[in-house]
């Protein structure tokens, strides 16, 4: 159904579609162009612990991106995922499709037994994709994200 594909020096629309007000209400709302050129950087040098990838259909449709990278946690390190579907290509299952992907490339690292979501308590949609791709929840807990933006979330693990 998807294939997760390399972040490359072409996505930077990619980031920039999801950096809408309607698909960051959860996150603290759009990033900064600044902002968003580091984290394009980041993901094209590769200039983090994990991987970030462009969601491809079998039809060769770029539909958004999902990643993962370490993430320290009172109990250790984990991975953690995130993703975002660009709007005209929700509600297909691709979502979950990439994040079953995604699970299988952090797995196959054997470094972390775990990876955690933590989509924000109020995201319905996000919180049952977990909920679809196998997560189980953990329980809501505060979560720092952006840097010096505090949000309620739901800790969600997927054993790999």
């Amino acid at each position: 159904m998807v294939s997760l594909v390399a972040w490359g020096a072409g996505d930077f629309w990619l980031l920039e579609r999801c950096n809408a007000p309607e698909m960051t209400a959860y996150l603290g709302g759009p990033e900064t162009p600044e902002k968003l050129r580091d984290r394009h950087r980041k993901y094209v040098e590769n200039d983090f612990v994990g991987e970030m990838f462009v969601i491809v259909t079998d039809d060769g449709e770029r539909t958004g991106l999902i990643g993962y990278w370490e993430h320290e946690e009172d109990s250790g390190t984990v991975w953690e995922t995130g993703w975002s579907i660009l709007p005209e290509f929700q509600g297909r299952g691709l979502a979950t499709a990439a994040v079953h992907e995604v699970a299988k490339v952090a797995g196959a690292h054997d470094k972390h037994p775990t990876l955690h979501a933590y989509p924000g308590v109020e995201n319905a949609a996000s919180n049952a994709l977990c909920r679809k791709a196998g997560f189980t929840l953990i329980g809501p807990r505060d979560f720092e994200y952006p840097k010096g933006h505090w949000m309620r979330c739901n800790d969600w693990s997927l054993a790999l």
